[in-house]
């Protein structure tokens, strides 16, 4: 078990990192999915008692990544929000969390919860991508379907039971032609990935990576 994993996609080298990303080292660029920034606030209002500071863990390990990974440019696949956007301490915290990462590219291709990203990614410096965007190899999308290029997806938070181990992981679910990223946020629910003929599941284990074993 390691910190990363080094794979070959399409081609092309990347890692695969314990804590829920995907770094490309020949475009220095961080990958993640699912951020749903403001989720813990938005249960709160719905008067669902859940602790506080679940944004600002999530925004302290993408800076520990930055760092780690002196990546030029951040791409979020889907859902950078959790729902409706109104007032709370989770923008400010975002906002200084940008201004600290000034000089970071970073765009976000829309979710099924960025309903009302369109209107805001101005005022938090971000760039808009659209579902499908082709970067190399690489089709870049929040819902999984396969294409013409190698497709990396969120959506689905793939979660797996690690043998030996107790409790569901978040996992990297690699398939022909398609990569699905786990959720980074922590404060999410997952699916149970269901590997078929040709799949590799990688589970996050508490800072560390490790490849499901082969039947």
């Amino acid at each position: 078990m390691h910190a990363s994993e080094a794979i070959e996609l399409a081609g092309e080298r990347v890692q695969l990192l314990a804590e829920r990303a995907l770094f490309w080292p020949a475009q220095s660029l961080l990958l993640i999915a699912d951020l749903h920034l403001g989720k813990g606030e938005a249960l709160r209002r719905g008067g669902i008692a859940v602790p506080r500071g679940g944004t600002r863990d999530d925004l302290q390990r993408l800076q520990a990544l930055l760092e780690q990974t002196r990546a030029h440019e951040l791409c979020v696949l889907g859902d950078f929000l959790h729902g409706a956007v109104t007032n709370g301490a989770w923008q400010e915290e975002w906002r200084a969390w940008r201004m600290h990462h000034a000089d970071t590219r970073i765009a976000v291709v829309a979710g099924n919860h960025d309903r009302q990203l369109q209107r805001h990614a101005v005022d938090w410096d971000l760039e808009l991508a659209v579902e499908g965007v082709q970067r190399g190899p690489f089709e870049l999308r929040h819902v999984p379907r396969t294409g013409s290029r190698h497709v990396i997806a969120g959506h689905l938070h793939p979660r797996l039971r690690y043998p030996g181990l107790p409790g569901r992981w978040p996992a990297f679910w690699l398939r022909p032609g398609l990569s699905i990223l786990p959720a980074f946020s922590r404060f999410t629910g997952g699916l149970d990935a269901r590997r078929a003929e040709g799949d590799r599941c990688i589970a996050c284990l508490d800072g560390l990576v490790a490849e499901l074993p082969s039947r």
